[in-house]
């Protein structure tokens, strides 16, 4: 077994896993039902976090992925009314109630942080309310609400996940992040966000849909910096077509109030004013809110704050390990599922197991969304690959009758010499439906000739990736074709 340090001293449990994010829980429960003794311990449940709450499922559960959808959900709606219209329906009253949405949010969050509850207990997972920290390389200290423990285990996981990042400038704490953005207690007239990633694109959408005013502010000339430049212009042109105004290249210097008790954003074009400023400038590793005593036992940590650990998820002390975005590997939560699971397959069953990073995909539930799996032109660029690119930009079906001006884009990316697709992009309805499967595609080394050789579904965007035969342009390597 790879981590069996000290395994013939007596420890009340074999695993102990601070922290019942996603990562957390599923190594818990694998662990456990593959025969380990396993405590976990998370801080009690709250909308949002802070240095005393948190929850079972973690961010993802509570305060990131499912909720964020469900608004992306509830969002949605009033531009289907619109484009009903152009195929008959005449829909005379659609009023929206921010309440009902908040509070249908709400009871939906707490039925999934009760079955995470209960998963553990079937699964034999003794769980403890409460804050861990490191005493020693094989101690916890759990500071609950009523009583403080200490409890010893053989091997300890880290997966405490990561927070919000809020900006070192003067007034930032007038403005919001996230958490408190899913849990509102009104909806404002406008909203002023900074930040263009996928969480300050696809709360952009959300507020758009809801007919709150948005202004997006970000640094970058185009957003979602790390996705193909063609998919960034076109969301671009997409977030300019729903609404949103955009200041690119644009830098946030202060916050303050004026004397109305509105904001006021002092940028580098000026000063603009709204209800309600969204940080949405990334997320930190947490490390430190609160303390895990990581310097206590000399667990190594970067300069960003993210737990420094090896290829299996172990850090430089031999029994502590750590996975999910407290390392700031790939920071989504399939990829903390999966190195919770090679974890256990290193830890528990004794198979040293590396999680794989090749081909993840992902999405930005924007309004179109996005998805990519594999290489974007540029990162095949710099790796020194020639390929063929081919890109299809066209007006959806369903806006055929709606008249609404919004395009969708696929675009593959193609080693030149091998033929094996490299790259999988899309800006489309359903885009994140459509990539899962393409993401199977690469990872089993797919070739544009088997992707030609297959036959699409029709009429759907989706066969446009296995129908596009004549090349947009040649790149890398030392021949280019435009």
């Amino acid at each position: 077994m790879v981590g069996d340090s000290g395994q013939d001293k007596d420890y009340d449990f074999d695993i102990f896993v601070i922290g019942g994010g996603s990562g957390g829980v599923r190594a818990s429960r694998l662990a456990s039902t593959a025969g380990a003794k396993v405590g976990l311990c998370e801080m009690p449940y709250d909308p949002v976090s802070s240095e005393q709450t948190g929850g079972l499922g973690g961010t993802c559960v509570i305060r990131g992925c499912v909720p964020k959808k469900l608004f992306v959900f509830g969002s949605e709606f009033s531009a289907q009314f619109e484009d009903a219209t152009g195929f008959g329906w005449d829909i005379a009253s659609s009023k929206f109630d921010w309440q009902r949405l908040l509070n249908a949010k709400m009871q939906e969050i707490q039925r999934l942080n009760g079955i995470y509850k209960k998963l553990l207990h079937g699964s034999g997972v003794t769980t403890f309310e409460g804050a861990g920290k490191l005493i020693d390389e094989h101690t916890v200290e759990i500071s609950g609400k009523k009583s403080t423990e200490r409890i010893t285990a053989r091997d300890i996981l880290i997966a405490t996940g990561g927070r919000a990042h809020v900006p070192d400038i003067p007034g930032a704490h007038l403005g919001i992040t996230s958490d408190e953005a899913l849990s509102l207690l009104e909806l404002p007239e406008k909203i002023l966000i900074i930040g263009s990633g996928y969480i300050a694109v696809e709360f952009a959408g959300i507020f758009a849909g809801l007919d709150v005013t948005v202004d997006l502010v970000y640094r970058q000339p185009l957003p979602l910096r790390g996705f193909d430049d063609d998919l960034r212009r076109t969301v671009k042109t997409n977030l300019q077509s729903r609404g949103i105004t955009q200041h690119a290249d644009c830098q946030v210097f202060s916050l303050s109030k004026d004397d109305t008790g509105r904001l006021a954003v002092e940028t580098t074009t000026g000063v603009l004013k709204t209800d309600v400023v969204l940080f949405a400038t990334g997320r930190v590793p947490n490390t430190s809110r609160p303390s895990l005593g990581l310097d206590t036992v000399g667990v190594d940590i970067s300069v960003t704050g993210a737990i420094k650990v090896d290829e299996y998820s172990r850090t430089n002390v031999s029994n502590i390990w750590a996975v999910g975005d407290v390392t700031n590997r790939v920071n989504l939560t399939p990829v903390a599922l999966m190195e919770g699971m090679a974890f256990v397959d290193t830890v528990v069953k004794g198979v040293p197991t590396k999680p794989e990073y090749d081909n993840i995909p992902c999405a930005v539930f924007s309004q179109p969304p996005v998805a990519s799996v594999g290489l974007s032109e540029q990162d095949a660029i710099a790796r020194g690959h020639k390929c063929d690119i081919y890109t299809s930009a066209f007006t959806p079906m369903k806006y055929s009758l709606s008249g609404r001006n919004e395009k969708a884009l696929m675009k593959l990316v193609v080693e030149t010499y091998s033929q094996r697709v490299l790259g999988v992009h899309m800006v489309g309805p359903d885009a994140a439906e459509i990539m899962q499967g393409f993401a199977t595609a690469l990872k089993c080394g797919a070739t544009k000739q088997q992707f030609d050789q297959t036959v699409g579904i029709h009429p759907s965007s989706a066969e446009e990736f296995v129908t596009m035969r004549t090349m947009t342009r040649q790149v890398g390597g030392d021949a280019q074709r435009d």
